[in-house]
């Protein structure tokens, strides 16, 4: 499959008195899939797909091509996969954020995505007026986890805290303790909403936090930076 970059959609074009559509790009190794999608998003006026492809190296060609907000895009596709072009993709395209859109839902791929960068790990169950949706929300500084996997994720951010209860706690680089209290209740999977109404502080400040936290961290995501606050025992999971 060639990857192709797509003419500016009729909401791009109109976006010149609005803000600026959400720029997406979708990879996917079966083209009547890719297709599915690209419509999916094409309708929605605030979403833009700017290119597509149908393996790693060639996502990572058009995402340092075009800089899209947002890479849609499979785990298990020929030559290079989703995951190792994740990594390269955040690498050349440090604010690309990336979702994993998968059937896999082995626990290794949901790990190994998370460290490669990926902000999201979506089964392709979702339904499909759920991914404008998505995209919106990982746009908007959200990780985005299908509940199935979250639910693994946890059961593995236990276990790796437990791992550490011998391990004497250390203090993360400039954290306040503001913002590993913003840290754990991310870890507990909780919304950016949720979060300002248990710590009464608004949204913006929470996001506010996070944006702090993975800046002093030099980390790409929320999950990137849970898993190194459990694995260096700031805190724990219950």
């Amino acid at each position: 499959m060639t990857a192709s970059v797509m003419p500016p959609s009729a909401a791009e074009a109109d976006s010149v008195e609005g803000s600026a559509p959400i720029r997406v790009l979708v990879v996917d190794d079966h083209e009547l899939f890719l297709q599915g999608l690209q419509t999916v998003l094409e309708i929605e006026e605030d979403i833009s797909v700017v290119g597509r492809a149908g393996d790693g190296l060639e996502a990572l060609t058009l995402a340092s091509g075009t800089s899209p907000d947002i890479v849609l895009m499979d785990v298990r596709m020929p030559g290079r996969d989703g995951i190792a072009a994740a990594g390269a993709i955040k690498r050349a395209v440090p604010r690309t954020r990336i979702v994993m859109l998968t059937v896999s839902d082995e626990e290794s791929d949901l790990f190994e995505a998370i460290k490669a960068g990926a902000v999201g790990y979506l089964l392709k169950s979702i339904p499909p007026h759920e991914v404008a949706d998505a995209v919106r929300a990982v746009h908007n500084g959200q990780s985005l986890i299908s509940p199935s996997m979250a639910s693994k994720l946890m059961v593995e951010f236990a276990t790796m805290a437990r791992g550490t209860e011998d391990r004497p706690r250390v203090n993360a680089p400039h954290l306040t303790a503001r913002e590993l209290e913003v840290l754990k209740l991310v870890a507990e999977g909780r919304a950016n909403r949720e979060i300002a109404r248990k710590l009464f502080i608004s949204e913006n400040t929470v996001k506010n936090h996070v944006r702090n936290i993975l800046d002093k961290l030099q980390l790409h995501s929320r999950m990137e930076a849970v898993m190194y606050a459990v694995r260096q025992g700031l805190f724990d999971i219950e």
